[in-house]
């Protein structure tokens, strides 16, 4: 893992409204998040995770501070570059899919908007890639199971060759043996290409299995950043983090003998 910083966050803040109807989402959030890591965003819903994303994405534009991706700023609006650089796999794949659109022009569609050749080769190389063959590209997305229709979110995600990708609760809304799967699939892809991720979940037992380092959210604010490692061993030195941590357990040990049998 490289030690040069792929997503520098300063300062990050986020306002909804005007004068007394508005209301501060984001109060100074900071990471600094480096080449070929896996990083976790942790919080209660309602603590900002999500939000933070959006802003990298493009899809928030208000926000006051900085944001740089590789050393370069990014600015206020959306282009086709940055959509290039920065993609996101939504909480629900099957709200996040167009309904009456086969997987095959679901993949097929970014290559046409970016105008990027040979697409047909391009859409069965990438579900090979997600552990889907290429009859799937024939298929509507309420033909799919959740761990399917999540692998061709992934997929549309990474037929663009970004260099970042941004998962909001991507296992959320899956039993908990699909989760592994998919979980086990996402470090695959990011050891293979080198990718950046940043991670939103409301939950360590995923961050225990997937990330290499993590920030603690509430309210707004980065509370705690720590590595995995302390995370595991206790390190944890914020209350918030601790209660996190107690509520996690049971689960986290579920999702690690889940992992173990599915890996």
């Amino acid at each position: 893992m490289s030690s040069t910083t792929m997503i520098d966050i300063r300062r990050l803040n986020l306002r909804f409204g005007r004068g007394y109807a508005s209301n501060q989402v984001l109060f100074d959030v900071e990471l600094c998040i480096r080449k070929g890591e896996i990083f976790g965003l942790v919080g209660e819903s309602g603590s900002g995770k999500t939000t933070v994303l959006k802003c990298l994405a493009g899809l928030f534009t208000q926000w006051s501070g900085e944001l740089a991706i590789d050393g370069e700023p990014l600015a206020h609006g959306i282009n086709t570059e940055r959509c290039r650089r920065i993609q996101m796999v939504f909480q629900d794949p099957y709200g996040s899919l167009h309904p009456r659109h086969t997987v095959a022009q679901i993949l097929d569609e970014p290559l046409a908007i970016h105008r990027i050749g040979q697409r047909r080769r391009r859409v069965e190389q990438m579900l090979d890639k997600v552990g889907l063959d290429a009859a799937f590209g024939e298929r509507y997305p309420h033909q799919l199971s959740g761990g399917q229709r999540q692998r061709v979110a992934i997929a549309r995600a990474l037929i663009l060759e970004p260099s970042v990708l941004l998962l909001d609760e991507p296992t959320s809304a899956l039993d908990v043996s699909v989760q592994a799967e998919i979980l086990n699939l996402l470090a695959d892809l990011q050891r293979q290409d080198g990718l950046t991720f940043l991670l939103v979940t409301h939950d360590l037992g995923v961050v225990a299995h997937l990330c290499h380092r993590l920030a603690v959210m509430r309210q707004g604010r980065i509370i705690e950043t720590l590595d995995k490692q302390r995370l595991l061993n206790g390190g944890a030195q914020h209350d918030y983090t601790r209660m996190l941590i107690d509520a996690s357990r049971q689960y986290t040990r579920e999702l690690a003998r889940r992992s173990a049998m599915a890996g």
